[in-house]
């Protein structure tokens, strides 16, 4: 009997303000034995909870719908805006043995076609963060609330003096002159009977950014100053329906935030604060009317994707007073986000607190050459006098490990702050330094996280997508990234040119379509990222949503070719020796077999939809130009006339891409192996070839090498960094590294997951997985646990003596094709033998196929 959990609408669980008509729902079929499958499911949607059974239900019931579909089911009911929806589902088994309906879930829509009805964007011109109020009436049992509300940039929004939200950073950052988002709170429990206050303080974000930086976010088309729209709507028990929406008869006034920016950080003055002007009976009189501003051009949209939230706080590890007057905290850790002080200090007093990831000649290092001026991740705050006072920032983040406090001495805490999105992946090993890149790896990610992937939450904050390019399938692999790359992709599409070009920065201030481009090997992250987003959610939606911005994207990359070859100016950015950008290898090398596989999943992605494409032939076209360019076949190796050594990357991603002829292969790959061994173990690859390399040595036979380059200690290596006290990943390979927390060098992970654990997710929603743990060397024991969008899946293998124990779960609706190591091949043995079949034998592997279930095989080695 199958049992449906984990009921989830757009990937999410109980979501409110949802912006599609036809949401998508989805549940984990589970089961106890072995090769259990859905082969029907029924759906209830009704208006209660307690109408939800097959004669009650009073707004859809699907049905019995003959389907293995566990995911991206449409829900084919009425879609109204503000409206509640309650769900069920219950499935049968290939017994046709029905299961029990599932414990209900909800989904909310959001306003829909309705909009914003008569509210108006508002601000106004103030002397600092605006203060925006507007009292009202409540006089009668309130049902339901829903205030639905965008702030540009930030809104810290509040109902009679609290919080409506813990998310922080709110709205997200998009291209907005394409799409603003709004978010929906339910704010029924803050409401009171008689006069209540609704309010908000603005920040400016990338919207209103004012620091002057080379990326031009201060000249971006949108700039402007802080403003407001919001719909608070009230329901009552007796039917009547009230509602309060931004006009003209709301009240602003500067506030205690003098300044805010990314770059810069902020300066609050608690001396302006004014207690209780969020709540009601405060005097506004004083204050002035809003002014009615002009819209922004993008499409209000719910806001879909997790929210930034504080996830953790720290205290320091050490506190030292370098000098009279000045201390740093030292919190132990690298991460992002921003520090809470508590201070007691004379009225007045300025207290400085200058973020960084490293300390030198005793002063936190805060420098960033890409913006104007010398106050970087600082933020000031100006005491009251009020005995002890606590304050955070709301407006900037900052990536820092110490934080340098000056004026007088406090208490200070790290917040972690980061897009709240859900870790699914849990790895355990005996070689202790796999364990330690891991989780590195992970808490890197998750510190550029921030509702767009960024490249450094210290110096840049932007969405470079080479980055995301390289970093996504670790990504994937260790995070829930469903509604975040949704999201993300989105902006992709918003900031292409009418061209149908694409910036190497998304989102962009009109930034990155000249400058440090075209660099073939980044936008191209935008097919390959639609084709990983159907490998982990199987999202057929998404690939037809974006397949015409997709074509033009590829048309315009087509038609820039020349000689068979695709023009690049970044190529494999940072390897060793190279700090200051771009390897010295011909990048039309790198730009060429990127665009190569960006034609191949785009003939993938418009195969799986229907599409058709002559994108086959341009991959062929693609690569017999660098063959023709690049491939010595005297020899056996790819090399560039600007660069006569042997470069790793150049070898390594024609390898991984499928570009080297089959005649070839061998002899590539041995070169490859050979140069590695040549350097000592060492690699020589910047973020292009780094993650590629380890896979492609381990697959061409050469593990042992490949491991030897991850568990290398001296410079270059990833040993190298954590020996010099890393706990994060870098951007280079020098020990002066200018960010101590960039995900793209990191992508050791992916080896560490695929070969070393050895479970590596195929296609289509994990629909299959090939577990395959091939690089075993100096490793006793390895696990990895997994939740995907069809239920856990896990590997754990262990090695003790001669004998090696593998066990692998697998959830229902996945097909796993099990490698198991043997040097013989009649050894091994499979319980239960009856499910798992014949199996065959290649390459020092027993492999079987095997459907749901908890298998476990056991081999002896020769």
């Amino acid at each position: 009997m199958l049992i449906p959990r984990s009921l989830k609408t757009e990937y999410a669980v109980q979501p409110l303000g949802v912006d599609v008509s036809r949401p998508r729902l989805s549940w984990v079929a589970t089961a106890s034995g072995y090769g259990a499958t859905q082969t029907v499911y029924q759906i209830l949607v009704a208006s209660a909870p307690e109408l939800l059974t097959p004669d009650q239900a009073d707004v859809w019931d699907s049905g019995k719908v003959e389907s293995a579909r566990t995911f991206g089911v449409e829900y084919g009911g009425p879609s109204a805006a503000r409206t509640r929806y309650h769900w069920t589902v219950r499935l049968w088994d290939g017994l046709d043995e029905a299961g029990e309906w599932a414990a209900p879930e909800w989904f909310e829509t959001g306003l829909l076609d309705e909009g914003f009805g008569n509210a108006q964007w508002i601000g106004g011109q103030t002397d600092s963060a605006p203060l925006l109020r507007r009292a009202f009436a409540v006089d009668g049992v309130v049902r339901r609330a829903r205030l639905y509300a965008s702030g540009l940039g930030y809104a810290d929004l509040r109902v009679n003096g609290q919080a409506v939200t813990d998310a922080v950073l709110d709205p997200g950052f998009t291209a907005y002159d394409r799409t603003v988002l709004y978010s929906t709170h339910d704010v029924t429990a803050l409401l009171e009977a008689g006069q209540n206050v609704v309010g908000a303080e603005l920040g400016r974000g990338f919207f209103g950014l004012t620091s002057p930086n080379v990326w031009r976010w201060h000249q971006a088309p949108w700039t402007a100053d802080p403003r407001l729209i919001a719909r608070l709507v009230v329901e009552y028990d007796d039917g009547r329906v009230d509602e309060v929406v931004t006009d003209e008869a709301w009240r602003i006034t500067g506030g205690p935030t003098l300044s805010d920016s990314l770059y810069t950080g902020e300066t609050y003055d608690a001396r302006r604060a004014l207690p209780g002007w969020d709540a009601a009976g405060f005097d506004d009189s004083q204050w002035s009317a809003a002014t009615i501003v002009e819209a922004p051009k993008g499409k209000l949209t719910a806001q879909a994707h997790e929210p930034i939230r504080v996830v953790e706080t720290v205290d320091p590890v050490e506190l030292t007073e370098v000098r009279p007057g000045v201390w740093i905290a030292d919190f132990g850790r690298t991460g992002a986000g921003w520090t809470r002080l508590s201070v007691t200090a004379p009225a007045g007093t300025t207290i400085s607190l200058t973020h960084g990831e490293t300390v030198a000649d005793g002063n936190v290092v805060a420098l960033n050459g890409h913006v104007d001026g010398d106050r970087i991740q600082r933020d000031e705050y100006v005491a009251a006098g009020n005995a002890l006072e606590t304050w955070e920032p709301r407006f900037s983040y900052k990536g820092f490990r110490y934080v340098q406090i000056e004026g007088a001495r406090a208490d200070v805490q790290m917040r972690v702050v980061n897009s709240d999105v859900r870790g699914v992946t849990r790895f355990v090993s005996s070689q202790a330094p796999y364990e330690q890149f891991e989780g590195a790896m992970r808490r890197t990610v998750l510190s550029n996280l921030h509702g767009i992937p960024t490249d450094t939450p210290f110096f840049e904050k932007n969405g470079w997508t080479g980055d995301a390019q390289v970093g996504a399938p670790t990504m994937l692999a260790t995070l829930d990234l469903a509604r975040f790359f949704t999201k993300w992709l989105g902006d992709i599409r918003d900031s292409q040119a009418d061209s149908g070009q694409l910036p190497v920065i998304v989102p962009s201030s009109g930034w990155g379509f000249t400058d440090l481009s075209p660099a073939t090997e980044w936008p191209t992250v935008y097919p390959f990222l639609l084709r990983e987003m159907y490998r982990w959610y199987g999202d057929e939606r998404l690939l037809r949503e974006h397949w015409d911005s997709l074509t033009r994207y590829l048309a315009w990359e087509l038609a820039r070719v020349e000689d068979g070859l695709s023009v690049s100016v970044l190529g494999d950015w940072l390897p060793p020796g190279y700090s200051n950008g771009p390897a010295p290898e011909d990048r039309r090398l790198t730009g060429t077999a990127y665009l190569y596989r960006a034609v191949v999943v785009a003939a993938e992605i418009g195969e799986l939809i229907g599409q058709p494409n002559d994108y086959r032939k341009a991959a062929t076209e693609l690569a017999d130009g660098l063959n023709r360019a690049f491939l010595d076949r005297s020899e056996g190796r790819y090399r560039s006339a600007e660069d006569p050594d042997y470069r790793q990357t150049s070898n390594a991603v024609p390898l991984a891409f499928g570009i080297v002829p089959d005649d070839m292969v061998a002899e590539v790959a041995a070169g490859l192996a050979a140069d590695v061994e040549a350097r000592g173990f060492h690699l020589n690859t910047g973020c292009l070839g780094v993650g590629v390399l380890l896979p492609v040595l381990t697959a061409h036979g050469y593990g042992d090498v490949a491991t030897k380059v991850a568990l290398q200690r001296s410079y270059p290596s990833w040993g190298y960094w954590f020996d010099l006290g890393a706990d994060t990943m870098w951007e280079m390979w020098e020990d002066d590294a200018r960010s101590r927390n960039h995900y793209f060098q990191g992508t050791v992970v992916q080896w560490i997951f695929e070969n070393v654990a050895g479970l590596r997710v195929v296609d289509a929603g994990c629909e299959r997985i090939v577990v395959r743990p091939d690089a075993r060397d100096e490793v006793h024991t390895a696990s990895i646990r997994t939740e995907t969008i069809r239920g856990r899946v896990s590997v754990a293998w262990k090695r003790i003596g001669r004998v090696l124990s593998l066990e692998v779960q697998v959830p229902v609706g996945t097909t796993a094709e099990v490698h198991v190591p043997s040097a013989v091949g009649s050894d091994v043995a499979a319980v239960p033998q009856s499910f798992a079949g014949e199996p065959t034998y290649a390459d020092g592997y027993v492999i079987y196929t095997v459907p749901a279930g908890q298998w476990h095989f056991t081999s002896r080695s020769a």
